[in-house]
């Protein structure tokens, strides 16, 4: 079977971890335990797909400068293709993340080179049926990526597959923005925070907060409300996959969290590896749940896990349901 490929059009940034006993008072003043730099925002995704064999494409910009050369090392690490060129106007963008002692995260990001673009780097891909074309929320943010971004999409060839993560920033969208991708999206993929305000965006009542049978109305309202497939990760509940003509609940492995920054991206980044693969969405969703269980058992962002160590947890799973 011929494989697609997965299109990541979103933003890779640098990541400045900062381990601090608080957020100091304004004007305040005080040295970090420990730090680090590495690469983040749209890279999780994107290793997450990698790992799992899939051919990875990153659209965005990056800088020439010391973050630029953190985020193609880490691009490079896992064998993943930046269609453009080096911006020697600009370095890439950081997020500093301060991480206290109540296990709080605090952000301040800048824009960078990740925010330019140009139509012939979009052209460059060539999108094919049978691509999976990844679409960030941080990319309807008002900028030059932006304008191409939605340009590009309304001629992405109807074979190919459009999944959209809203992010954190779904309710600050620009309408005409929001609606300009909505029309080309084919997957919905959001967590239950981001369910609400997208019901509040689309005005219907809001039953995301309650029982799994709530969440999966919640889904199926969505799903026909967007007529578009709509995946609800529910962190530790696993997720709901709902496609217009079914909803499928998918359970999550038990496991001992202790970080759950970057299961999203796993999620997603395997989600769409799968996709590409020609796996249906519920089967991606529920290969998907597994990836990202496993990464919350270990700390940090890009925690992803590889295919061998997916394939093994759910089989052992298999094996226990079998007993």
């Amino acid at each position: 079977m011929t494989h697609g490929r997965v299109l990541h059009a979103g933003q890779v940034i640098v990541d400045m971890v900062l381990d601090v006993p608080a957020v100091p008072e304004v004007g305040g003043d005080m040295y970090a335990r420990s730090f680090e730099l590495v690469a983040g925002g749209g890279f999780n995704v994107m290793a997450a797909a990698a790992r799992d064999g899939a051919e990875v494409l990153y659209l965005g910009g990056h800088g020439a400068g010391p973050f630029g050369n953190i985020a193609r090392d880490a691009l490079r690490r896992e064998a993943i293709n930046a269609l453009a060129p080096v911006d020697a106007r600009q370095d890439t963008g950081f997020c500093v993340a301060l991480i206290d002692d109540d296990a709080e995260r605090t952000f301040v990001s800048t824009k960078g080179a990740e925010f330019t673009s140009s139509p012939d780097v979009f052209a460059a891909a060539d999108p094919q049926g049978g691509d999976v074309i990844y679409v960030s929320g941080y990319s309807l943010l008002p900028s030059e990526h932006r304008d191409v971004l939605l340009a590009w999409l309304r001629g992405i060839p109807a074979e190919g597959v459009v999944v959209f993560d809203p992010g954190p920033l779904l309710a600050e969208f620009e309408e005409e923005a929001l609606d300009a991708v909505s029309a080309r999206i084919d997957v919905w993929s959001l967590n239950e925070r981001e369910a609400r305000i997208l019901a509040t965006r689309l005005r219907f009542n809001d039953n995301t907060r309650g029982t799994p049978p709530e969440r999966e109305q919640t889904a199926r309202d969505l799903a026909g409300w967007t007529g578009r497939a709509v995946v609800l990760r529910c962190g530790a509940e696993g997720a709901v996959v709902a496609d217009g003509s079914r909803t499928v609940a998918v359970r999550a492995p038990a496991v001992d969290a202790v970080d759950t920054n970057g299961a999203g991206d796993a999620h997603c980044g395997v989600m769409c590896a799968q996709l590409a693969s020609g796996t249906s969405l519920i089967e991606a969703a529920e290969r998907a749940t597994y990836a990202a269980a496993i990464a919350v058992t270990r700390r940090g962002p890009a925690t992803s896990p590889t295919a061998e160590e997916i394939n093994e947890a759910m089989e052992e799973s298999r094996i226990v349901a079998h007993h």
